[in-house]
């Protein structure tokens, strides 16, 4: 065959294809951001966060036990009325480390809270070796976040803030942060997950990336390609590997302008505890769905019970968002604006239903209910849950029934006296508690300048009392 005419059968071919329409398969390559220059741009924004505090030296009193002791004063003669306390401590510093990364030319930086809370003194590194007194403007225990302000001459550079609600399960992001006191570590990965609930308290909605995130990370910023901030880095499972979990950073805008302003968050307040909705429990009340979330009880003189919501109502959509989860429920609850009238889409007696309701604002040291049998107590400073039998066996006890302090927070009236994560209340200014409806009635008349006084057993056996100070 001649030369031309294999030319004429080739563009016979061709054009008889293009005749056909055949679609010709094209598979794109996944495009890896450039982190070099991501980087190179957003490193200047990051800072190392270095904290003192000065640590009092404590006494050893007696143990509770031995208050009670009639044999005690034979002691004191024999040995000295402090036999049994510990010798004089010098007072010592503790430091610790941390990342930020500012928002505003100002000088406002972002951090956790737990990188700065009980300083004494914060010292903000910023990526050019430059050390700067930092000065905390506000925190936020609930979302465990900080604002704190430097003041600066020259032009600070500032993280973007992007939107984490569109951030996509899969996308790539990069963390920069001081692991261990390594300035300025990047590291890369990809978004593992959204709306994580760790138990780490009532608005628990983290993003999970399996961007290697170590102490020394907390506070830092978690970037998307485009260079903007979708997340803080605040948490990690211990021994785990590739699990690291970040704020979602739109929850932190909604708190930042209060910090700045107030020093603390004014949050919207319901009036409710409530359980999430199981299959089980939507078919018992005739729901064809178990997303919601189920009203255990309406606590008296509450935007709830003036908007008539009863215990048994089913929770469907709270301003328009559908209710999922039920774990969703205190967050838009808490981001919600005082005296904003919500529509709530509820199920009762077999039927979708709306109730109006205004929002209040939720008072300072109010005891703030959530779902799953968890109680925070802000104005001693404990968190309370309900024993359940799977919580009893790991923790040793053989009755399920009671309540527990399930964590003790830093710097708090009950961490002064003494009071440790693990002990079971036995009772509370005279009164044997037993559900946390019954602890949030006997703690909700304390104010400040009160004394709480608790009976606690510790997981040893041993009982005591302790008598906590509301501040």
């Amino acid at each position: 065959m001649s030369a031309s005419l294999v030319s004429t059968a080739r563009c016979l071919v061709v054009g008889m294809i293009a005749a056909l329409a055949i679609p010709v398969m094209s598979i794109a390559k996944p495009v890896t951001p450039d982190f070099v220059e991501l980087a190179k741009r957003l490193t200047p924004t990051v800072v190392n966060i270095r904290t003192t505090k000065n640590i009092k030296p404590r006494q050893r009193t007696r143990h509770p036990q031995l208050q009670q002791n009639p044999f005690n004063n034979f002691f004191d003669d024999f040995f000295g009325h402090n036999f049994d306390e510990m010798p004089q401590q010098h007072p010592r510093r503790e430091q610790s480390l941390g990342t930020g990364f500012i928002i505003s030319g100002e000088g406002y930086i972002l951090t956790n809270n737990h990188v700065v809370n009980g300083a004494d003194e914060v010292m903000v590194k910023l990526a050019d070796g430059r050390e700067i007194k930092g000065e905390i403007k506000g925190s936020d225990e609930k979302l465990d976040l900080a604002l704190v302000k430097i003041s600066d001459k020259e032009k600070l550079p500032v993280a973007e803030l992007g939107d984490s609600d569109r951030l996509e399960v899969g996308e790539w992001v990069m963390a920069i942060g001081n692991p261990f006191g390594l300035a300025q570590t990047v590291t890369a990965g990809i978004v593992s997950a959204k709306g994580r609930v760790i138990g780490s308290g009532p608005y628990d909605d983290y993003i999970q990336t399996d961007a290697s995130i170590n102490p020394g990370n907390s506070g830092g910023p978690l970037f998307n390609v485009d260079g903007k901030v979708i997340g803080i880095n605040t948490a990690i499972i211990s021994g785990g590997q590739g699990i690291g979990f970040a704020i979602p950073i739109n929850m932190a805008k909604n708190v930042v302008a209060q910090l700045r302003d107030k020093g603390k968050v004014t949050r919207g307040y319901l009036g409710i505890r409530f359980q999430p909705l199981t299959a089980d429990l939507a078919k018992s009340f005739g729901l064809d769905t178990d997303k919601g979330a189920l009203i255990a009880n309406v606590d008296k003189d509450t935007p709830a019970e003036k908007a008539g919501l009863k215990t048994g109502d089913i929770i469907l959509e709270y301003d328009g968002k559908p209710i999922t989860e039920g774990n969703e429920l205190p967050r838009y609850v808490a981001m919600t604006p005082i005296d904003k009238k919500v529509r709530l889409a509820i199920f009762r007696d077999g039927k979708r239903q709306e109730v109006a309701v205004v929002i209040a604002r939720m008072k300072d040291g109010a005891t703030q209910a959530s779902a799953d049998g968890i109680l925070e107590s802000e104005t001693i400073g404990i968190v309370v849950q309900e024993l359940t039998r799977e919580l009893a066996s790991r923790l040793g006890i053989r009755d399920a029934k009671g309540l527990i302090v399930s964590e003790v927070k830093p710097g708090s009236p009950a961490e002064d006296v003494g009071i440790s994560a693990g002990d079971m209340i036995i009772e509370f200014n005279g009164q044997r508690p037993e559900t946390l409806e019954q602890y949030n009635t006997a703690a909700a008349g304390l104010k400040k300048g009160d004394v709480a006084r608790l009976l606690l057993k510790r997981s040893d056996g041993a009982i005591y009392y302790a008598a906590v100070k509301i501040d």
